[in-house]
Parts: C-alpha cells; sequence; structure tokens
C-alpha cells in the first residue's frame, strides 16, 4: 500500500507464485477446504513429469503448486523455515521461498486468526510489525506498519494473513541503507 509508482514496466500485481507440494490432493484439501481459495485451473504435465495446479487468491492473482513424483523432500532451514514466527530461526537459503503474505481486510486478522485455530491449524498470535528495536510490538504503535499472523501448509510452507494498518513508502520507511554480501 504505497503511492510510490514504477515507471518502468507496469507491473499490476502478481499473476501467479508457483511452488512445489508433497501431494496434491493434500495441498488441494488445504487450500481449497481450509483457506477456501477456489481452484481454478489443473495440468497433467507432459509425460508423466507430475501436475500443476491453480488457485485465486483474489484480485484476479493464484497461487500455483507443481507436484513432481520424483521432487527431494523438503528441508526445514533450507527450503523452508524451520520455526514459526517467535520460535526460533526464520533464516532460509538463498533463492528458497521464506513465505508468502495474504492480504486481508484490518477488520479481519483476529477473527481469521480464531477462524484458523478452530480448523485445528497451529497459528501464532497477531504480530504487530514496526520501527521499534524488535521490529514488533504485543500493541499497535504509531510505527505499526502490518499486522499479522503466521501458520503452516501441510508441506511447511510458512503462511501469513497480513494487512496494512498505514500507507508505506514515505521517505521515513525507506531508510535502512541495503547491505551487500561482499
Amino acid at each position: 500500500m504505497s503511492k510510490r509508482k514504477n515507471e518502468k514496466f507496469e507491473i499490476r500485481g502478481v499473476n501467479h507464485l508457483a511452488l512445489t507440494c508433497r501431494d496434491m490432493k493434500r495441498t488441494v484439501d488445504f487450500y481449497e477446504g481450509v483457506l477456501g481459495m477456489p481452484l481454478i485451473k489443473t495440468l497433467e504435465l507432459p509425460r508423466g513429469l507430475g501436475q500443476h495446479f491453480f488457485f485465486d487468491i483474489g484480485n484476479g492473482d493464484a497461487l500455483a503448486f507443481f507436484w513432481f513424483p520424483d521432487a527431494p523432500p523438503g528441508e526445514p532451514g533450507i527450503t523452508h523455515p524451520a520455526h514459526m514466527v517467535g520460535q526460533g530461526s526464520l533464516t532460509t537459503a538463498h533463492a528458497s521461498m521464506n513465505h508468502i503474505a495474504f492480504d486481508v481486510p484490518p477488520e479481519k486478522i483476529d477473527e481469521y486468526r480464531e477462524r484458523l485455530a478452530e480448523a485445528g491449524i497451529e497459528v501464532t498470535q497477531v504480530v504487530n510489525h514496526d520501527d521499534s528495536e524488535n521490529g514488533a510490538s504485543p500493541e499497535i504503535t504509531p510505527t505499526t506498519f502490518v499486522r499479522s499472523l503466521y501458520f503452516r501448509d501441510p508441506d511447511g510452507i510458512m503462511l501469513e494473513f497480513a494487512a496494512w494498518t498505514r500507507e508505506v513508502g514515505t521517505p521515513e520507511d525507506i531508510k535502512v541503507p541495503p547491505r551487500s554480501a561482499a
């Protein structure tokens, strides 16, 4: 949520993000059955290579999954975080996906946490991300920019429901210089 504009390319959002799952049926049961994301396209890959399924995540965007029968298993701490937020390291390998955050209405964040818990999903408390020393506070502060909660899918992929609390992209929001690996 920012007024800053891309002057180089007209990128309108995420068409789809493609991840890999261990069991497509279990993935459909979770994303469509638990999270309510409609399944919108299914493909058998040629030559028995696997499957590719797409779920509608709103705003014309999709979340896709590949299932490859010969894919190696995921490794916590390498392919995805080994711990939930607040329970240990969130470090993952370069070129891995750490987590995906789904945009939700701010007034629904607490309700959605309860609904996930009632569905038997392990879910964190609501995190108020801010500019404090710890990066989060128990209460909403003047620098809180997003409120979120974290949970995992059946393959251990970390998911987040996130709700912006204010506009971001101001000079005060962009004051940390990027580090180099060199």
